[in-house]
């Protein structure tokens, strides 16, 4: 197995995971004090990884707007996802409509950095879209 695809599954067992302590957090406490914990513990963990990796801080400009950006974006996609858990979304739906998130990557992906999909592609893309109006109808 390639190592990417093990980090992968990696990053989706935590986030799966990761769907349900937030919805368990914010039944007791608010969106708010969650993000903020969630915040303190990627603080730690970057603490972490300062510890065992070498960071190179000469990085080009646009590099590091984009890094920033990255995280800061990173950072209101999940005090969003505590908002939405924590006014009253129920973790199965609003973790599995959040997850969509990589079809809006493929829309940038195929405007701005020229990327192409192949028709299996573009027919799971919809798919998908197809799942995000299914899962999201209540009855």
């Amino acid at each position: 197995m390639p190592i990417w695809l093990t980090f992968a599954i990696l990053a989706l067992v935590f986030w799966g995971i990761t769907g349900v302590t937030q919805k368990l957090a914010t039944n007791r406490i608010t969106s708010e004090r969650s993000f903020l914990w969630f915040c303190w513990a990627m603080v730690a963990l970057s603490a972490v990884v300062l510890l065992f990796h070498h960071a190179g801080w000469k990085l080009a400009t646009p590099v590091l707007i984009a890094a920033i950006a990255g995280g800061a974006l990173n950072g209101l996609g999940a005090w969003t996802s505590f908002r939405a858990l924590e006014s009253g979304g129920k973790a199965s739906i609003v973790i599995s409509l959040i997850s969509l998130y990589p079809l809006l990557t493929v829309v940038l992906a195929v405007t701005f950095l020229h990327e192409h999909l192949t028709l299996t592609q573009t027919a799971g893309a919809l798919t998908a879209i197809a799942a995000a109006i299914l899962i999201s109808l209540e009855g």
